[in-house]
């Protein structure tokens, strides 16, 4: 049997409106009066409908979080991130996978919106012109989490992805190398294309070494590609001695690669890695990585959405927050 807030009134003999003050915490009501009440709730096990106070309040306090993969430990670590904060401000979270599909991603902000969520927190790899659109006819805010916006019309909590990638390549070159292999994610990311290969391109370039397409691999951000990106970088004719790789799970793939042929990392060739989850630490030798704060990025998101959604003022809705690179083992020491 559906309980519902007129057969807590009635059997507590108060008003619905002295219900809902209780529910929602109103001071309001008289100790006593609150006391039974929440004897009646409790008793009848009522729990309030969300869907109904939402239309009446026109909040659902909801909010939609769309993400890639779940699976993957770098969106599970923003998820954290976002769910800890939506707690502290008393939101409830819709979680959906994506599959990294374009299609998919603009039918779950429609299905989103149609659950009459309060804001929508959106990870995804490439954001097209078809996204921004989306995002403007959006009846309510929306943040983006580790993914940029091209046209910086959307609001956004990411790291400066090009200077992480110049400062990556940069202490590779300080290290003596000039054979430098790059294996990215794929280059339909902005992240990918216009930010990691141009901080990549740009060291090289500073450094005065050339840049060579053979030593920049697409891979598609999974242990397998960075199998085969080493692979495919062992039938050059001029070797890497070293290899910046765009996320950790490449990087394992990329260092198994070697060990498999016998080499060492980093005797053999040395391994600088991005994201620094903690497939990072459970990799032997432990990579050194630029260190991405995935579950700040989660929780500044969330915390700018409530911002949102509360029509509070912004100072910057572009928010950029500090990364550092961890010297692990999968570099050589200084000296």
């Amino acid at each position: 049997m559906n309980i519902t807030i007129y057969d807590v009134a009635r059997e507590a003999n108060v008003s619905m409106a002295t219900v809902s003050r209780v529910v929602n915490g109103n001071p309001n009501v008289k100790p006593a009066t609150r006391k039974k009440v929440l004897e009646v709730i409790d008793r009848l096990g009522y729990r309030p409908n969300a869907v109904a106070r939402g239309l009446a309040s026109k909040k659902t306090t909801t909010v939609g979080v769309i993400i890639p993969d779940i699976s993957n430990i770098f969106f599970a670590e923003l998820a954290r991130g976002i769910e800890d904060i939506a707690t502290m401000y008393k939101y409830n979270i819709i979680l959906s996978n994506s599959d990294q599909n374009e299609e998919k991603e603009l039918h779950l902000l429609n299905t989103m919106l149609g659950k009459q969520v309060d804001g929508i927190v959106f990870m995804g790899g490439n954001i097209t012109e078809k996204h921004v659109a989306e995002f403007k006819r959006s009846p309510v805010p929306i943040v983006i989490a580790g993914s940029v916006d091209a046209t910086s019309e959307t609001a956004s909590v990411n790291i400066d992805y090009h200077q992480a990638s110049f400062e990556a390549v940069t202490r590779l070159i300080d290290k003596g190398h000039k054979e430098i292999a790059f294996v990215s994610g794929p280059f339909h990311d902005t992240i990918n294309r216009a930010l990691k290969l141009e901080g990549y391109r740009e060291a090289l370039q500073k450094a005065d070494i050339e840049y060579t397409d053979e030593l920049v691999i697409e891979g598609d951000y999974t242990y397998d590609s960075g199998l085969e990106a080493w692979s495919r970088l062992q039938e050059l004719s001029t070797k890497p001695t070293a290899i910046f790789v765009g996320n950790d799970e490449m990087a394992l793939g990329v260092v198994h690669g070697a060990q498999d042929q016998g080499l060492s990392i980093p005797n053999d060739a040395e391994v600088i890695s991005f994201d620094s989850t903690k497939l990072a630490l459970m990799v032997r030798p432990q990579l050194t990585s630029v260190v991405q704060p995935l579950y700040d990025i989660g929780a500044v998101a969330m915390r700018l959405l409530t911002k949102l959604m509360n029509k509070e003022e912004i100072d910057n809705q572009t928010i950029v927050l500090p990364h550092r690179i961890e010297e692990r083992q999968s570099t050589k020491n200084e000296g």
